[in-house]
């Protein structure tokens, strides 16, 4: 499904679809208990260059995202494009595959104000949040997968008893939830379209994960993106009762108690 309008002499482009970086190297941060909509991390991106605050450019963007967030209905990813040249405006923004529709405005709305306080002139930012992500670029990426931008989060507590057998579940279980969401079962322009949650008894315990691609993405390099960043597991979350790893085109997580709506 594509929309298009004309604002202020720019053809904007916007494909509506439904669902839910960093050039630095992973960072390691302890995930708090469920909270309504934690800020996770951000990035500014300095080789995509810079623009004037005031300037028409700046206020393109915002024109562009205040165009965007009007078609945030049942659907939970837009994207959207503007400008010409050196002076493209790619937006590429998600929620996560539980979150109503009140949320993920909400969730755009914050998201553009903080990434414009945290990285004010930069024209490549990327800001995440527990309910979704927001991607600002001069490079037109749609469909491609951004292995550069990536970062993992671990809660602080140890999973207690066998270790070894809880990764080999835990990790098993990710990889059943991530064949779900790439399968060709799955009907775009919904809201949980390459996304898959669950919960999985694992002895006197119960495991929570979730998984999710962004919709612009094909459902092969949904499960290309999925599995690269589960390559990292052992990095980011052995022995961790909880963990993700997140990037611009798909992420992952797993807890021992309920962090998504159903």
């Amino acid at each position: 499904m594509s929309l298009s309008s004309s604002v202020t002499k720019h053809l904007i482009s916007a494909s509506i679809l439904a669902i839910v970086a960093m050039q630095l190297p992973s960072v390691h941060s302890v995930l708090s208990l469920n909270e309504t909509n934690a800020y996770l991390h951000h990035i500014c991106i300095n080789g995509e260059g810079t623009f004037k605050s005031g300037s028409p450019y700046e206020k393109e963007i915002k024109q562009l995202i205040d165009f965007l967030s009007s078609f945030i209905k049942d659907y939970s990813f837009v994207h959207g494009v503007s400008g010409i040249g050196p002076d493209d405006i790619n937006v590429k923004f998600q929620c996560r595959g539980d979150t109503l529709q009140a949320k993920c405005r909400s969730c755009l709305a914050t998201a553009f104000s903080e990434i414009r306080s945290k990285c004010p002139n930069n024209k490549g930012r990327i800001i995440w949040y527990d309910n979704c992500h927001l991607d600002l670029s001069s490079i037109y990426t749609y469909g491609q997968i951004d292995y550069k931008n990536n970062f993992y989060m671990y809660n602080a507590k140890d999973v207690s008893g066998d270790k070894k057998s809880f990764y080999k579940n835990m990790k098993a279980f990710l990889h059943k939830l991530k064949a779900k969401a790439s399968s060709k079962e799955n009907k775009p322009y919904v809201k949980d379209y390459m996304y898959a949650a669950g919960r999985e008894s694992l002895g006197t315990v119960k495991l929570y994960a979730m998984v999710q691609c962004t919709q612009d993405l094909s459902l092969k390099n949904c499960t290309v993106c999925l599995d690269w960043i589960m390559t990292k597991l052992p990095e980011c979350c052995n022995g961790k009762q909880g963990g993700r790893v997140l990037s611009p085109s798909c992420n992952f997580r797993y807890e021992l108690y309920p962090f998504v709506e159903n």
